[in-house]
C-alpha cells in the first residue's frame, strides 16, 4: 500500500466525502486517496564529537583540528588575509573560533565546521585600519558597466 520508491504509487479508492459543498471536483470527492509516504529519519550512525568550548579543547580532537586547519588553509588560499608582523603600538584585533556540526538532509554528519570570527567592533578607522572591502556591487557601478556595453 505504501510507495517503496521504485513502484508507482498505489491509489486507494474510498467512498466520496460529501462534507464540503463547493463545486470544485477534487480527488477526495472522487474517493481517490494516495497514502502518505512516511520516511524513517532515525540516525543509525555514531554520534559526532562534542562541540568544544575552546580552541585548546578542539586541538585534542582530530576532527576539530582538521576543521581548523581547513578553515585556515581556505583563508590563505582565497587571499582573505595574510599574516604580517605586528607594527609598533598597534592594537591587535582579537577573535574567536565558532564550532558547529553541519548535517546532510538525511541527518547524517556532513562535516565539522570551525569558523574564525574577528571582533571587528574593537577597531577604529585610521588607527586599526585605513581601508575596507565590501563585496557588494554598487548601483552606480552597474550603470557605468551597462552604459559602456551599450556604447
Amino acid at each position: 500500500m505504501f510507495n517503496t520508491g521504485s513502484s508507482p504509487p498505489v491509489v486507494v479508492h474510498r467512498p466520496p466525502s460529501p462534507s464540503n459543498t463547493h463545486t470544485m471536483v477534487t480527488r477526495a470527492k472522487r474517493g481517490l486517496f494516495q497514502p502518505v509516504d512516511r520516511l524513517n529519519l532515525s540516525a543509525t550512525h555514531s554520534t559526532p564529537s562534542p562541540i568544544p568550548k575552546t580552541y585548546r579543547g578542539a586541538l585534542h580532537d582530530p576532527h576539530w583540528h582538521r576543521a581548523m586547519t581547513e578553515e585556515f588553509d581556505a583563508l590563505v588560499t582565497n587571499g582573505t588575509w595574510s599574516l604580517v608582523p605586528r607594527p609598533l603600538r598597534a592594537h591587535v584585533v582579537s577573535g574567536k573560533r565558532i564550532f558547529k556540526h553541519k548535517f546532510h538532509s538525511d541527518g547524517s554528519l556532513a562535516r565539522y565546521k570551525a569558523r574564525w570570527v574577528v571582533h571587528g567592533y574593537s577597531q577604529q578607522q585610521g588607527i586599526d585600519f585605513d581601508e575596507t572591502f565590501s563585496p557588494v556591487v554598487k548601483p552606480a557601478t552597474i550603470r557605468i558597466v551597462l552604459s559602456l556595453a551599450v556604447s
